[in-house]
């Protein structure tokens, strides 16, 4: 489909929105007529006033001319003195694919890249463009993989389809934009509904009559049932306009593959997810690690840790490449399948260009540390920003931990509570252990159907692992609040605990972990034996016998 007849379709699924419009507001006027003819009297003003009420959401949505306007990701805009082989880069491959070049870089905290034109005149006439480049794209492709991403980017400024965006999201603002009013409406009358019901059952209360129970079923009937109309519309827009979206990721794939080479694009469509799925958990592990303590990384490290976390976990980024989605994140997704994209890549002839041409793209910023500093100034929130920092890694996770210790609540610690009546301590939990009643309490933790049903040793077998975790949490906790416990920062693995205290009756070889792993076992055996763990623990921890 080309760009006319997308540009068609997009007019007139915008004419089919004030259509509806307009017929529903038909029909609104038309039951007015009907009130005022047939009915008299107050019933026949409440209709009036009802239809009347109905009517606005849908009138401001129909005269609502100006789509506002999005702002883009925040981010770093930099010049061409600022990032000039960045910007050769982009002005080379726009000449190559033959299309006016960006008017606007903007470096981002996301791992994407994205494309806009502010188009005038429903889109015929071209407007300023802008690129969106993030930082931690740049820092997990290599060149040749990046110039295969800006030249899928710029297969949509050759399609129009920046051009055409404009007209399409002015009708799916416009829809959600009455949706939301109807919805707000009926939520206030649920709102209203409720306070009415409430202030009469608290005055029956006060009377000594027992109050009626509150139902807002019937309240905001009539605006939902008008938004479901528009949402029954909406989706219709959204599966048709998000097909032609479809249709033209192919299309620009397609322009990529000319461009920049198949291989190029087809990897880069390979490492995108795996880089996504690894910033997130980047981001949650290592990044916001200190931000319960209020404690930031070194400068410069919020977003520049991202590539010390990829050099360390390569095994892993390999099989997340061949884990490829193979389904739309939803029926309104706006681009197909990776898998399919990336099949429909592959089966094109070979054109011999390399996909590890070029080294890194991060290579290409002037200064990539200046840089992702300056990115966590525009990034962060001043609140954020204005948490200290640590002076390294570890000491960012130890606050961490040693905070996380401190509040630890597992649902060992619930169920003991619940069992004694008093405070989940690990003193409580021995002496339940040596009264022989482990098992009983046990029994109060959350358990499987499967768990719950058996007895025995079958019992005690489903429930010792989540014993063993939640006590091996507890001594550790004990440990952390006594200074005695550290943490082994690593990028290629999660953070494990070193005793640093005495451990009594371990051996060089074995290690205070191993002595550990053995107390709580023995804690845990099915004739329990708390003596070795109440060895190790520091002697200010140490229950009475």
């Amino acid at each position: 489909m080309g760009a006319t007849l997308r540009a068609l379709r997009a007019l007139v699924l915008l004419c089919g929105f004030h259509l509806l419009s307009l017929l529903l507001l038909a029909a609104l006027a038309g039951v007015d007529v009907a009130v005022i003819t047939w009915v008299h009297g107050a019933s026949g003003i409440k209709i009036v006033a009802v239809s009347v009420l109905l009517a606005v959401p849908v009138v401001r949505g129909m005269f609502m001319l100006r789509t506002p306007k999005g702002e883009g990701p925040p981010g770093i805009e930099v010049t061409e003195a600022d990032e000039p082989r960045l910007w050769a880069l982009v002005r080379e491959l726009a000449a190559a694919t033959g299309t006016r070049a960006p008017d606007r870089i903007v470096l981002t905290a996301d791992v994407n890249a994205a494309v806009s034109e502010d188009a005038r005149l429903l889109g015929l006439r071209p407007g300023p463009r802008r690129l969106y480049l993030g930082v931690p794209l740049l820092t997990g492709l290599t060149e040749a993989r990046l110039r295969g991403v800006l030249a899928h980017e710029y297969g949509h400024y050759t399609g129009g389809d920046t051009r055409l965006s404009a007209l399409v999201v002015r009708g799916r603002v416009q829809i959600a934009r009455v949706i939301e009013n109807f919805h707000e409406k009926a939520d206030g009358k649920v709102a209203a509904e409720r306070g009415r019901q409430e202030k009469a059952a608290a005055k029956r209360v006060a009377k000594g009559k027992k109050a009626k129970e509150v139902d807002t079923a019937g309240a905001g009937v009539a605006y939902r049932m008008m938004a479901s109309v528009y949402t029954l519309y909406g989706k219709l827009y959204l599966r048709a306009s998000l097909s032609t979206a479809r249709a033209q990721e192919y299309a620009a794939d397609r322009a990529a593959a000319r461009i920049a080479g198949r291989d190029a694009i087809a990897s880069a469509l390979r490492e995108i997810p795996a880089l996504s799925a690894s910033h997130d958990f980047y981001l949650d592990s290592y990044a916001t690690l200190g931000l319960p303590v209020r404690l930031l990384p070194p400068r410069g490290e919020f977003f520049g840790g991202f590539a010390r976390l990829l050099a360390a976990r390569e095994q892993e980024l390999a099989e997340l490449r061949t884990e490829l989605p193979t389904a739309p994140a939803s029926p309104y997704d706006s681009h197909p399948p990776i898998a399919e994209r990336v099949r429909r890549l592959e089966a094109l002839p070979a054109d011999g260009r390399s996909a590890e041409a070029g080294g890194p793209a991060l290579a290409l910023l002037t200064d990539a540390e200046k840089t992702l500093t300056a990115l966590e100034d525009a990034v962060l929130s001043d609140e954020i920003l204005g948490h200290p920092r640590a002076a390294a890694w570890q000491e960012l996770l130890d606050a961490a931990m040693a905070q996380g210790m401190s509040a630890t609540h597992t649902a060992l610690h619930r169920a003991l509570a619940e069992y004694t009546g008093q405070p989940a301590t690990l003193s409580a939990l021995l002496e339940v252990v040596d009264d022989g009643r482990l098992w009983r309490l046990a029994e109060r933790l959350p358990l499987s159907d499967q768990a719950a049903a058996a007895k025995g040793r079958a019992f005690r077998e489903f429930v010792r692992p989540q014993l063993r975790s939640s006590l091996r949490t507890m001594v550790l906790a004990e440990f952390s609040a006594r200074s005695l416990l550290s943490w082994e920062f690593s990028w290629s693995h999660a953070a494990a605990a070193r005793l640093t205290g005495p451990v009594p009756h371990s051996t060089p070889d074995e290690g205070p972990e191993a002595a550990l792993e053995a107390a709580v076992n023995a804690a845990l055996a099915d004739h329990p034996d708390t003596a070795p763990l109440r060895t190790l623990l520091p002697p200010a921890a140490t229950p009475p016998v």
